[in-house]
């Protein structure tokens, strides 16, 4: 019973233990994160602000007592999170120190700061965007991409992970969305006013019929398009760009 006790409260420990945290006062500029698994969300706030509850790898190593831990790169732990954040003035960038389990953070953007992610690893993971205004630019091998209640300007191409994005009502053009391996599901207000492309090399293209797409046919529930589809929705409006070579995509009414 006591090591029963001992073990729960160890547990509760872990679930409560407080995020630890590194804010930067920045309000507008372009911030560059390139980390494994990260979420960046929107906020009204005049700060940048990274946290991260991650328990993995916190281990003390006798060994390291005394010493600093360096890489390739020159650069150092400066946030106490596992990540390097660098102000060169406009640009923030915030980089990952290990090159496999990377930690997992949150960042909160305010919405004058264009945001860039970029990660070449194999050792990825899933990145998230959530209630962002701001402008998003996504390059990634094998991360899959989560976009949820944006608005844009976005610009998206992932290698190796699918893409799903549910898009705000205030959408600002351009929309460009592109996964070589993965899978595109992006869902779009109904009243979207938009010039619509979309492609497949070896997938298939699917959409809800409430989108009055030009000149298509429509079934039950979905529309099934052949490889490439040049249309207007609601008369046209922003520009929309879906892809996927060897993937399906799908676009999906909110």
């Amino acid at each position: 019973m006591k090591n029963l006790i001992l073990v729960l409260g160890i547990a509760v420990a872990w679930s409560v233990a407080p995020a630890q945290e590194f804010k930067l006062a920045k309000t507008s500029g372009r911030l560059e994160i390139y980390i494994g698994r990260v979420t960046i969300e929107g906020t009204a706030g005049n700060e940048i602000i990274f946290t991260s509850n991650d328990t993995r790898d916190k281990e003390e190593d006798d060994r390291a007592k005394g010493l600093r831990a360096v890489n390739s790169s020159g650069l150092e732990d400066n946030t106490g999170l596992g990540v390097n954040v660098s102000d060169k003035g406009n640009t923030v960038e915030v980089r990952q120190l290990k090159k496999m389990n990377s930690p997992r953070i949150k960042v909160l953007v305010p919405k004058g700061i264009t945001v860039y992610y970029a990660h070449e690893s194999q050792y990825g993971g899933e990145v998230k965007f959530r209630n962002l205004e701001n402008e998003i630019e996504v390059s990634a091998n094998y991360n899959s991409v989560e976009l949820e209640n944006v608005t844009g300007p976005v610009t998206v191409k992932s290698v190796y992970g699918h893409v799903e994005a549910d898009f705000s009502t205030n959408i600002k053009s351009p929309i460009s969305i592109v996964s070589v391996y993965g899978y595109v599901d992006v869902t779009l207000p109904l009243a979207t006013k938009a010039d619509i492309k979309m492609s497949t090399s070896y997938g298939e293209i699917y959409a809800a019929q409430e989108f009055k797409i030009e000149y298509e046919k429509q079934n039950d529930s979905l529309v099934r398009y052949d490889n490439k589809v040049n249309g207007k929705i609601n008369g046209g409006g922003i520009k929309i760009d879906l892809s996927s070579n060897y993937g399906k995509v799908y676009l999906r009414k909110k």
